[in-house]
């Protein structure tokens, strides 16, 4: 059973990977509105993710893939009794990726506008419904003796989920203003760089309120525990430098904040995975929802092979797309003059063609020849 907490802490490893690199994400689709005001400082704000949506959100989909090979049974209750959630997570996911191919396809200001406002909304619902959803495993669940979901929809909105997901949007906000001050520049920079900071000290005070409320939750005990203690130092840290505009220091310490809070609430969970509001005895943990030995065997063996090129791919994307989007990229590339071709006959007043010591053809030119009998 060695290998049951080692999936477990990949599980919670892909689930970070995906809040850091995929939380600017959702938070430059918040800002695109706001941030970018004309048509040129949206596309400025879009073009900073073009490249990299689509690869972050790997991470997400490895990571239920993961759930669902290594703790089938936690798969099982976990999407069985959150299924309208996922459905509503389905189709914000959906809307984020039609928004970006769609947008451009009319210039017409209602047809962007109305893609951008469907981003803005898509990308804050993910964050939020996936907050719920976290929030749902460590303050309980109605799991009955069957590990099935015994509850409602409207069950899984109770103060603590909420707060998680209202928490993990406010860090989103504050970690896409923080990358597109970083990857833009003019009026677009100063724009993300002031949302950042507006949103600074709420963020600040919702992690620390959500790190302690999750402590409370976990039965901890009178002090904090190391990665809780670092989450709190590092959004104070995030909020300063913010407030200071050192955009690519900030940029780190939201990626952080972000890392810790994930981390926090897994770490808080072990070695449960959904916590049973029936009773502590339904609760389901890495050894009553885990696959075969055999079966994690194999899957380590495939991880520890792919996880390596998938973590290249992208570093490698990350390197080649790592210069500022400035009004020049945006601008399309001017096109060369051709010449005019030459006239197709004597030139005035000069010798015809044919005669001696008349014009030619340039070379590589032939004369046209008449249609054919």
């Amino acid at each position: 059973m060695a290998f049951v907490p080692f999936w477990f802490i990949l599980v919670a490893v892909l689930w970070t990977g995906f809040f850091v690199l995929e939380g600017f994400d959702l938070g430059v689709g918040m800002l695109n509105i706001s941030v970018g005001r004309d048509e040129l400082g949206r596309r400025a704000v879009i073009n900073t993710i073009g490249p990299l949506w689509d690869g972050n959100e790997v991470w997400l989909i490895v990571a239920g893939a993961a759930i669902f090979a290594a703790f089938p049974s936690w798969y099982a209750t976990l999407f069985s009794g959150f299924y309208l959630a996922f459905v509503l997570l389905l189709v914000a996911l959906i809307l984020r990726g039609v928004s970006f191919e769609y947008r451009g396809k009319r210039p017409d200001h209602r047809w962007r506008q109305t893609w951008s406002i469907l981003l803005a909304v898509a990308s804050l619902v993910v964050p939020l419904v996936i907050g719920i959803g976290l929030g749902n495993l460590i303050s309980g669940t109605p799991i009955n003796s069957h590990q099935e979901y015994a509850g409602s929809f409207w069950d899984l909105f109770r103060p603590y989920p909420i707060l998680a997901g209202v928490t993990l949007v406010a860090v989103c906000v504050m970690h896409g203003g923080t990358f597109i001050a970083m990857k833009t520049d003019g009026g677009v920079r100063i724009r993300a760089t002031r949302a950042a900071r507006r949103v600074a000290a709420v963020t600040a005070l919702l992690v620390l309120a959500f790190i302690s409320y999750t402590h409370v939750e976990a039965g901890g005990g009178a002090f904090l525990n190391p990665v809780e203690l670092l989450a709190c130092i590092a959004v104070i840290a995030a909020a300063l430098l913010a407030w200071d505009r050192r955009e690519g220091w900030a940029f780190a310490a939201t990626a952080t904040t972000m890392a810790l809070t994930i981390v926090t609430i897994f770490v808080d969970l072990y070695p449960r995975v959904m916590v049973s509001s029936i009773s502590p005895a339904y609760d389901l943990t890495v050894y009553n929802t885990a696959s075969p030995p055999y079966t994690l065997k194999v899957m380590t063996v495939v991880a520890l092979v792919l996880l390596p090129v998938v973590l290249g791919y992208q570093a490698w994307t990350y390197y080649v797309f790592r210069k500022r989007i400035t009004a020049a990229t945006l601008q399309p590339p001017a096109r060369a003059a051709v010449p005019a071709p030459a006239a197709a006959g004597p030139a005035p007043g000069g010798p015809t063609a044919g005669h001696r010591g008349g014009w030619r053809l340039p070379r590589g030119w032939r004369r046209p020849r008449g249609p054919r009998r």
